[in-house]
């Protein structure tokens, strides 16, 4: 329709090959979107069991001294999300570090903010964070994917407005003269 449109100058044909092609881009990127969406939604509950396989495996690797990525990024999601261990601090005791080091201590990440004296001791639990950081790191992934997953239906709802336009155009344009090629006399108006 298109190709016949350019070769026989007819604007017409090539303006509603544009916004069928246009169409069908938008619906299929809504389409795609929409799977994202069901995707997300589905697979949000299945989070908590990967987090905690992948934050068991990184706690056995913690070696606190060595800055290693495992280790920094324990210690920052510590200071950040407010939280101790995996369920909660006594999760350090079960860690290789833990048993090297022998000072019956946590990392210093556990440390409250407001425990200006804080060593890390469980003789001092107070002065620890007592809530785990796997239950937090749920939390915070499954918000961000709502979100993900909102901003996703909102440009779905877009673009699905977008189609409908298009469609209106292209069903209003064979109807209405105004869209017609203004010729006169064989030169356009």
């Amino acid at each position: 329709m298109g190709q016949c449109g350019i070769t026989s100058s007819k604007t017409v044909l090539v303006f509603l090959n544009l916004i069928f092609w246009f169409v069908i881009i938008l619906l299929l990127v809504f389409v795609t979107e929409v799977v994202v969406v069901v995707l997300g939604y589905v697979y949000r509950a299945k989070v908590e069991n990967e987090v905690d396989r992948s934050i068991q495996k990184v706690y056995k690797t913690y070696n606190g001294t060595n800055p290693d990525a495992a280790s920094r990024a324990i210690d920052y999601v510590q200071r950040q999300l407010h939280c101790c261990g995996i369920h909660n601090y006594s999760d350090w005791e079960n860690t290789d570090w833990f048993k090297e080091t022998k000072n019956q201590s946590v990392p210093l990440s556990c440390c409250r903010e407001t425990a200006s004296s804080c060593n890390g001791s469980l003789a001092n639990p107070s002065d620890l964070y007592a809530e785990g950081c796997e239950a937090l790191v749920v939390k915070k992934l499954q918000e961000i994917m709502m979100h993900v997953i909102w901003a996703a239906l909102a440009f779905a709802a877009i673009q699905l407005l977008g189609m409908l336009c298009a469609c209106i155009v292209l069903c209003r344009r064979s109807r209405d003269p105004a869209y017609e090629l203004l010729i006169t006399g064989g030169a356009y108006a």
